[in-house]
């Protein structure tokens, strides 16, 4: 009788661990149809989950709500669009490769950026750049087009700027027209709104991190686009922040020093580096230049030197000194210094100094219609017609950098869904040269 009893025990408790591992596996398989797995909501945008729906491998590291906001280019289509990669077609290196003019759909002309397997910038800023172009839309920032991840390529893909770099055209040496002083300050103001949005216009605060001239590019109509968001951090996402403790990214010469010591990320960062854009947009001479004397090799510490000393009107560009209205010079010369602040705290928003560069526009159509120098009128799409030093005329189209618009109208709503953030992430420490990634 003991021994029945003990039997029926023994496959009792046999039975109840069989069931006990069904829950168990049932329950396991239910939360990864969940798509949790266990992992937070905020971080599962960046599991590797997606697979390429085109021919080919992908290694997986683009999540298939975020892949469904652009176009998932083939490999082979990627080497077609390029001729192969040609080195005709290169137009720009750095950081995370070559970047090569390319045709796509018979006649759309892309800029195709193709990762260097040695370079550490790799999947991260893979990631961050898809994530953050395939759901913000703006007139100022740069369009993803689609990318490639395929046998270990990462490869994305943008709308053609026609201009290339602000950069490019602020040097006597690059072979492209100097801009005028209006031009210049068209642009300035184009990239500002731009930045602005990506402070206020999304659901939080998206801090670029490497603010510079050659990642400002400038479209077929002269049209300001705020580039390469490979860097992009989210910042402060409750009230009570305020700032993202982080290893220190940007590009020397245009780094907040604040940023630097304290790693402490916030959007005034972003202000000290357009700062610098700003007087290097006005000087005409790059953000580092050892060669010159040391008190001199940086632009930020020179420029303020010059801006104290009342000597800023002598290191102005000679190729638009005779062009700038005293007052828009004042003005102009007056948020930039706003900008560098050695104090976060004591920085303009981006909202002001758009305001401020809107300001200074107003102040050189005053000094142009007084003394009588044709003031640029808005054209049928709302821009400005404005003559290149070379003689030729470019149509400026700034429907959203006019200097009668108001830096705080939206231009575009955000694309990001309710419950989307940009992830927490370990990051490496990455300062990079101002030559562009």
């Amino acid at each position: 009788m003991a021994s029945v009893m003990g039997g029926t025990a023994g496959g009792a408790a046999a039975a109840g661990i069989v069931a006990a591992i069904c829950v168990v596996v049932y329950s396991n398989k239910r939360s990864k149809k969940l798509g949790g797995g266990g992992a937070d909501s905020h971080t599962s945008a960046w599991l590797p989950l997606y697979h390429s729906h085109t021919s080919g491998k992908s290694s997986g590291h683009i999540t298939a709500n975020i892949a469904g906001m652009c176009r998932h280019f083939s490999f082979a289509e990627i080497k077609a669009a390029t001729k192969n990669f040609s080195n005709d077609l290169a137009i720009g290196v750095g950081g995370f490769g070559v970047v090569y003019r390319g045709v796509v759909d018979g006649d759309v002309k892309v800029a195709v950026k193709r990762s260097n397997p040695s370079s550490e910038q790799g999947i991260t800023e893979f990631q961050t750049e898809v994530e953050m172009l395939s759901k913000l839309r703006h007139r100022h920032l740069v369009s993803l087009i689609g990318f490639c991840e395929e046998d270990g390529e990462m490869v994305l893909v943008y709308d053609y700027m026609e201009h290339g770099t602000l950069r490019e055209h602020l040097y006597h040496n690059g072979g492209k027209p100097t801009l005028s002083w209006r031009h210049r300050l068209d642009i300035c103001i184009g990239a500002a709104r731009g930045l602005h949005y990506l402070h206020t216009g999304a659901k939080y605060t998206i801090i670029h991190r490497d603010v510079k001239t050659t990642n400002i590019l400038v479209d077929d109509n002269w049209v300001a686009k705020v580039s390469d968001f490979g860097l992009s951090k989210s910042g402060p996402t409750t009230l009570n922040q305020s700032h993202v403790s982080t290893v220190v990214k940007g590009s020397f010469g245009y780094l907040d020093p604040e940023y630097y010591r304290r790693q402490q990320l916030t959007d005034k960062s972003d202000v000290y580096s357009f700062g610098v854009v700003l007087f290097e947009v006005l000087m005409a001479r790059p953000a580092l230049d050892p060669a010159l004397p040391r008190d001199q090799v940086s632009l930020a510490d020179y420029a303020l030197a010059c801006k104290r000393g009342g000597a800023l009107p002598d290191v102005v560009d000679p190729a638009i000194r005779d062009q700038i209205a005293p007052e828009c010079l004042a003005k102009f010369a007056d948020t930039a210094e706003k900008c560098l602040s050695e104090n976060g705290t004591e920085r303009p928003t981006m909202g002001d100094v758009l305001w401020n560069l809107e300001s200074a526009m107003h102040f050189q159509d005053a000094f142009d219609a007084a003394a009588g120098r044709p003031v640029p009128a808005l054209d049928a799409a709302g821009g400005s017609s404005s003559h290149l030093d070379d003689g030729s005329t470019a149509s400026i189209n700034t429907l959203a950098t006019s200097s009668t618009s108001h830096p705080h109208e939206p231009c575009v709503d955000v694309v990001l869904e309710p419950d989307d953030v940009v992830a927490e992430r370990a990051t490496f420490s990455q300062l990079v040269q101002p030559t562009g990634r």
